[in-house]
């Protein structure tokens, strides 16, 4: 177990269920949501984790609005943020700055070695 946690926001059940496996055999601790608004709900009444990793499209809440939200939040605005879309920039939603990027369909040996660098330490 290395200690760390991650919020994992991802609408599609079997991505979401895939990654959490993926991380948790790396000894990660995944909460898992299915979008921006459980997101934010989850890190108002959770310590805060070391990653979130967010999809971009999502219904509800897509992971922009999330970030925007997420930034302007002062106890929140700190968080390391993956953005893992299938999206291009130009497509659907402008993508967001955030701390890390994952294009989808990604290995999962990229999904580790972006978490790994990304999570804060403990």
């Amino acid at each position: 177990m290395n200690g760390r946690s991650i919020l994992l926001v991802e609408d599609d059940d079997a991505i979401r269920e895939s990654v959490a496996e993926c991380l948790d055999a790396e000894g990660y601790t995944v909460a898992m949501v299915e979008n921006g608004v459980a997101g934010l709900e989850w890190l108002h009444r959770s310590a805060p984790p070391d990653l979130v990793v967010l999809d971009l499209v999502m219904p509800v809440m897509n992971g922009a609005q999330f970030l925007e939200t997420l930034r302007a939040d002062p106890a929140l605005r700190d968080l390391p943020v993956v953005l893992m879309t299938a999206a291009l920039p130009s497509e659907q939603l402008p993508v967001p700055v955030a701390d890390g990027y994952l294009t989808k369909p990604f290995e999962l040996d990229q999904l580790l070695e972006t978490v790994a660098r990304h999570a804060r330490r403990p």
